[in-house]
């Protein structure tokens, strides 16, 4: 059976969408922004490994997101930040993602870009340095390990979702 665009364009906006209440439910939006975050939305990352067109929808869903905090600034870094390396993670490791640690427990793609993804909180810990006047590498740690915490709980959460829904469609 043949995809139509508007599957594929809805499917984006559903994934958009759970970026956006995973980042903005009260208790986890307090959580998501600052120099220390824990992103439980950043688990959705891993849906580009299933298919490509998830990195629009995260890219889009973490624009929304970042609209909604307290700069605009953070909407072009965090969005072009997460088109970026999200497509450059996925190039770099998808190639390990039928190949796992721990007696098949964690993905090892995912696990390559948790690592990869964190140290790209570089460019957010440098746009807080430039708006908010935070520490350089005080907050690019934090924000590092937030990020690895985050997408480490993901890893297992979405490789378990991902044998039991078809993520690909």
């Amino acid at each position: 059976m043949k995809k139509s665009r508007t599957y594929d364009i809805v499917t984006i906006a559903i994934v958009a969408a759970l970026y956006v209440i995973l980042t903005m439910t009260p208790g986890l939006s307090a959580i998501s922004y600052g120099p220390i975050q824990f992103r439980v939305s950043e688990m959705l990352n891993f849906t580009a490994f299933f298919n490509k067109k998830y990195i629009i929808a995260v890219t889009i869903g973490c624009m929304i997101s970042n609209f909604l905090s307290f700069t605009w600034v953070d909407v072009i870094v965090g969005g072009l930040s997460t088109l970026i390396f999200l497509s450059l993670g996925l190039f770099l490791f998808e190639r390990f993602k039928g190949q796992y640690f721990w007696n098949g427990q964690l993905n090892k793609a995912f696990l390559f870009f948790a690592i990869f993804f964190s140290i790209s909180m570089f460019t957010i810990a440098l746009e807080l340095k430039f708006v908010a006047g935070a520490p350089f590498f005080v907050t690019w740690l934090t924000l590092g390990l937030g990020e690895f915490a985050s997408l480490l709980v993901g890893a297992f959460v979405m490789d378990k979702l991902g044998k039991r829904v078809d993520l690909s469609r």
